[in-house]
């Protein structure tokens, strides 16, 4: 709970310095909370000065996870969500508290671990008879547990396997409480298994000798979502300027520009805007 209450400060003062800091004459800015991964992963430094030279539209991004991104959304802290936990943002919308959500990209999660493997996962593609090993063995697991998106989707992950991991908190089971590149750190040295999106593994500089152990399974999609804050929830909402965003990550620039970026020849995100959106 003061892990909680101290998160959700931080990201209120974020917010507010965002908030406060000169703007253009015309106060042509929007504010977007966002995730960790979007951010870590540089493709936010990728996407936006484009966005920027075509709209004239500065964005400020919130990255934190994607529970506190929804919590800042739904006080009115932003303009758009821009997050990665579907049932989250379909309740955030039929709350009233987002116009309508669409589809913006994709990729997936990885299960990372130490090169001596002790749980015996390396090369495994079934997420949940890995993560059963990992609690048989008792190997060190380092998760997020800050109610992101990561975090919920490792969540439903430790749950399909039938295992509830809280019962092992502080022993072979340890929660950061920090985004995801932190995590990672903490992970990589004590040499404990992390869960996480593979853009951000790939970005991810510290890596020391650990690698993928399992991926492939389905149940590892990660999926994008973007939404509108709605403005008769919250009458300050710049709604057209933060319409404009939404629409350009959808169109075929955006989607484009979402394609383009790579990490040492790797892509990070793939757009999939016209595969379904809602």
């Amino acid at each position: 709970m003061i892990k909680r209450m101290f998160q959700a400060f931080a990201a209120t003062l974020l917010f507010a310095a965002l908030a406060s800091q000169p703007t253009l004459a015309d106060d042509r800015f929007i504010i977007v909370q966002s995730t960790t991964s979007t951010q870590n992963s540089g493709l936010f430094d990728h996407l936006l000065p484009t966005f920027k030279e075509k709209t004239g539209i500065e964005v400020r991004v919130v990255a934190v996870g994607t529970g506190q991104a929804i919590r800042n959304a739904a006080n009115g802290d932003g303009d758009v969500l821009f997050v990665h936990s579907r049932p989250a943002e379909e309740k955030f919308v039929a709350d009233g508290l987002g116009v309508s959500r669409a589809d913006v990209m994709y990729n997936d999660f990885v299960l990372i671990g130490p090169p001596d493997d002790p749980a015996g996962i390396a090369g495994m593609s079934d997420i949940t008879a890995a993560l059963a090993r990992i609690s048989e063995s008792q190997s060190l697991f380092a998760s997020r547990g800050d109610d992101s998106g990561t975090h919920k989707a490792e969540l439903r992950l430790w749950k399909a396997a039938g295992i509830d991991p809280a019962e092992a908190s502080g022993t072979w089971y340890r929660e950061t409480g920090s985004g995801m590149g932190a995590t990672l750190n903490t992970g990589t040295g004590m040499g404990a298994y992390v869960l996480t999106d593979r853009a951000t593994w790939i970005a991810f500089g510290n890596k020391a000798d650990f690698g993928i152990a399992v991926e492939g399974d389905d149940r590892l999609f990660n999926q994008y979502g973007v939404i509108l804050v709605n403005p008769k929830a919250h009458p300050h909402v710049k709604a057209e300027m933060g319409q404009t965003f939404i629409d350009w990550l959808l169109s075929r620039q955006g989607q484009q520009a979402i394609a383009d970026y790579t990490v040492d020849g790797k892509q990070l995100f793939f757009p999939n805007a016209n595969d379904g959106s809602s």
